[in-house]
């Protein structure tokens, strides 16, 4: 009975498993680190099963499947867009009909058009169009003379070359600022180095085919402004109307004010109603 006694008060471990329960318990981010590496052990354990290779399969073809939709509706989108006959909107049209040898035009670009399109110029399709005349012999005549004519001619070079309006048409303002020495070569020569503009294309430009090139764009740009029946240096159009007229040092038929914020003001206007236009023919 004493043996059995004995035994009974015995642990119910033993000396080294007792030590072992004195170790130090894993903290938290110990244990949730050896669940994740269990459990990476255990997806690609299973990738490697039969099971695990068909649920690969099936999710590349489900992912191929969405991409398929996904391409055929942005097909049907584009068909659509295509298919639709309203006009879009876009940007303003606004243009200016100038002479190269004149100081109304200097005026015009100076006091209202440069400093309206540093506000507007992401608003607008602007253009420069010359004012002048065909002749029967297929020639040109500009009113301040033929030095006039060569003067359009290398400035319509320069937006041909250059049609973002922040370049060309800060070179013909720097043209026109000294209107009476155009187009001396000197002139040319130092408003192109201003504005980052290569002297060696516009010469090309100016005397291509023996001129023949610069005195197309010359006489398009002038049927332009006779086809819209502008005759004043300097005129100018937003959205294929006229704003306001410079001429003999005086603004005249400017109903919506003749400063650059007045322009500013309108050409916001007309593309807020472009837009609005646009959107209730939906």
């Amino acid at each position: 009975m004493a043996s059995t006694t004995d035994m009974e008060k015995q642990p119910l471990l033993d000396a080294d498993n007792a030590v072992a329960t004195d170790a130090p318990e894993p903290t938290l981010a110990e244990l949730q680190s050896n669940i994740f590496t269990a459990q990476r052990a255990y997806m690609k354990a299973w990738s490697r099963t039969t099971s695990g290779k068909w649920h690969r399969r099936i999710m590349f073809s489900v992912t191929a499947f969405l991409l398929l939709v996904a391409a055929a509706c942005m097909a049907f989108i584009v068909t659509d867009s295509l298919d639709d006959d309203r006009p879009f909107p876009g940007r303003v049209p606004l243009e200016a009909h100038i002479m190269s040898r004149c100081p109304d035009a200097r005026d015009c670009l100076h006091d209202m058009i440069l400093p309206a399109m540093q506000k507007i110029s992401h608003k607008v399709d602007f253009k420069l169009s010359y004012i002048g005349n065909s002749t029967t012999d297929d020639g040109v005549s500009c009113r301040h003379g033929q030095s006039e004519c060569l003067g359009d001619i290398v400035e319509l070079c320069a937006a041909n070359l250059y049609p973002d309006p922040k370049v060309y048409l800060g070179f013909v303002m720097c043209m026109t600022r000294d209107y009476e020495d155009i187009p001396d070569r000197s002139l040319v020569e130092d408003c192109a180095l201003e504005h980052g503009i290569s002297m060696a294309r516009l010469n090309k430009c100016a005397i291509d085919d023996d001129g023949a090139v610069g005195m197309d764009m010359l006489k398009a740009s002038f049927n332009r402004s006779s086809n819209a029946g502008v005759e004043k240096s300097c005129t100018v159009r937003l959205n294929g109307h006229v704003r306001c007229v410079r001429d003999n040092g005086t603004w005249t038929d400017c109903e919506g004010g003749s400063t650059a914020t007045d322009l500013v003001h309108d050409v916001m206007e007309q593309s807020r109603l472009n837009w609005e236009a646009y959107a209730n023919a939906a």
